[in-house]
């Protein structure tokens, strides 16, 4: 069932309508990604200038066979579709974020969700890193540019080096990997930046 924050939805020409900013020049599709618990779904919320959608459900018993709690026992409610919501970055650029699922159960609904996205934003949990690698591996089959966010858990270890972060996800070189605090706007707007960065990088915005 899609459910949005109780606040009143703006009106049009407010700051956090619905409608597309008028000075939006490039419009641009990206996935926020990662394993279950990781924060998507608080990351949209936090940088969304408009009311954010969620497709979310209530944890059952039947979901507690097949959903790894270890880390994130205090859950209750995990995505059953998308979450969405919207962000004007400088240069008139809008990016659309799209939270996708991120157990293996939803993996159908993928390639849907990420037609026509432009890279991925993956939230990383250092607690429990091999819970990413599902994750990482969809992305990277699906050709997405992306970057690495590590959300910083009030317990996550303080003693993984850079570099032994980036052995253990097997990351690629030129992948961006920064750590960011999924419910900070300004942390988690630094985590898109870095991945527009990257895609600018790899494709420039004005050559599109």
């Amino acid at each position: 069932m899609a459910s949005a924050p109780s606040n009143t939805t703006p009106s049009a020409g407010a700051p956090g309508a619905v409608h597309r900013p008028d000075t939006a020049r490039d419009l641009v599709k990206i996935l926020v990604a990662g394993p279950f618990g990781v924060g998507k779904t608080t990351l949209i919320d936090s940088v969304s200038e408009i009311r954010p959608l969620h497709t979310e459900e209530h944890l059952s018993e039947a979901s507690a066979e097949v959903d790894d709690l270890a880390g994130v026992r205090e859950k209750s409610t995990t995505t059953v579709a998308i979450d969405f919501g919207r962000i004007s970055l400088p240069g008139d650029v809008v990016l659309y974020l799209f939270g996708t699922p991120g157990q293996e159960r939803f993996r159908a609904l993928w390639d849907d969700i990420a037609y026509g996205a432009l890279g991925a934003l993956v939230l990383v949990d250092s607690r429990r890193l091999d819970a990413s690698f599902d994750v990482l591996g969809l992305v990277e089959e699906s050709g997405l540019p992306y970057a690495v966010a590590f959300n910083a858990f009030p317990d996550a270890p303080r003693h993984y080096g850079t570099d032994r972060l980036r052995q253990a996800l097997d990351l690629e070189p030129g992948t961006p990997m920064v750590t960011c605090d999924a419910r900070d706007p300004n942390s988690s707007i630094d985590a898109l930046l870095a991945l527009v960065d990257h895609l600018i990088g790899r494709d420039p915005v004005e050559a599109r």
